[in-house]
């Protein structure tokens, strides 16, 4: 369906030539951060989301990256489904995704689709599945996402798969992420989170992972967009998000907190 992974890219974002897959995984309490630290020119990271279709919270707008807007929920008052179009059509975001972990949070792939077919299809943009986790379990997962397909029918506009992963290795990643390209050979992915699940070592072991997962995801040429967890800090990751640092640890985030880039962050570019 794409042309080629450049001129994919540059459909993404409707200003600015970009050739790089890595972007940031932005959060709500994000207010403090500047993601223009990671566009240095080199062109490496070229995107950011915050999981809601409103613009990002932080000192310096967008960072000069291109936003990707997320309509995270069936309707919700950070992000309400009636204000999707002009929010799209105002801040002029040429990717949408969608839904949040959707095959873990009671909805079903059939309510899924005609939402997705009622309000997702209308835009004129690129257009990402619903995000699922990377549960084997039946009904999740993937298997969530192949059920979602197929209740649409033919019906449903899309251009990628959407994927989070967390686990304790690369291996387990890699074969994840190769699962899903076997599975929708068709479909460019969307990897919009992902990390090791709170590893011992901490800090030096993901850094040890995202080493060998971002050579990996670059050389993909059905990868198209990459978002390691998390772009804050982690002060503001356990200030704002202690549940999440119970899953994941801080040892991902990509800022000291002082807002320069982490040890994980200098891998970005």
């Amino acid at each position: 369906m794409l042309i080629s992974a450049r001129l994919a890219v540059v459909a993404l974002f409707a200003t600015t030539v970009l050739a790089g897959k890595r972007g940031l995984c932005w959060t709500y309490f994000d207010g403090t951060l500047d993601p223009g630290v990671f566009n240095n020119g080199d062109g490496e990271v070229v995107a950011i989301y915050d999981y809601e279709t409103y613009a990002p919270p932080s000192t310096n707008g967008n960072g000069g990256l291109g936003f990707i807007g997320m309509q995270r929920c069936l309707d919700c008052s950070s992000s309400p489904i009636a204000d999707l179009a002009s929010r799209q059509a105002s801040q002029g975001w040429a990717t949408v995704f969608t839904l949040n972990e959707p095959d873990i949070n009671s909805i079903t792939p059939s309510q899924a689709a005609s939402w997705y077919i009622e309000y997702i299809n209308p835009l004129a943009i690129k257009k990402a599945l619903p995000a699922v986790t990377s549960s084997p379990t039946t009904g999740q997962g993937l298997s969530w996402v192949s059920q979602m397909i197929s209740a649409c029918a033919g019906r449903c506009y899309f251009d990628y798969i959407n994927l989070h992963w967390y686990g304790s290795t690369f291996a387990a990643f890699q074969s994840y992420v190769e699962s899903a390209h076997s599975q929708f050979p068709n479909y460019q992915l969307v990897i919009t989170e992902f990390a090791l699940q709170n590893p011992a070592g901490g800090q030096a072991d993901q850094v040890a992972f995202f080493k060998q997962a971002f050579p990996f995801l670059d050389g993909a040429s059905y990868v198209q967009l990459y978002f390691p967890f998390v772009a804050t800090s982690p002060a503001l990751y356990q200030q704002y998000n202690p549940s999440g640092v119970s899953y994941t640890g801080t040892g991902s985030c990509l800022y000291n907190n002082d807002g320069s880039p982490s040890a994980v962050g200098n891998l970005m570019y």
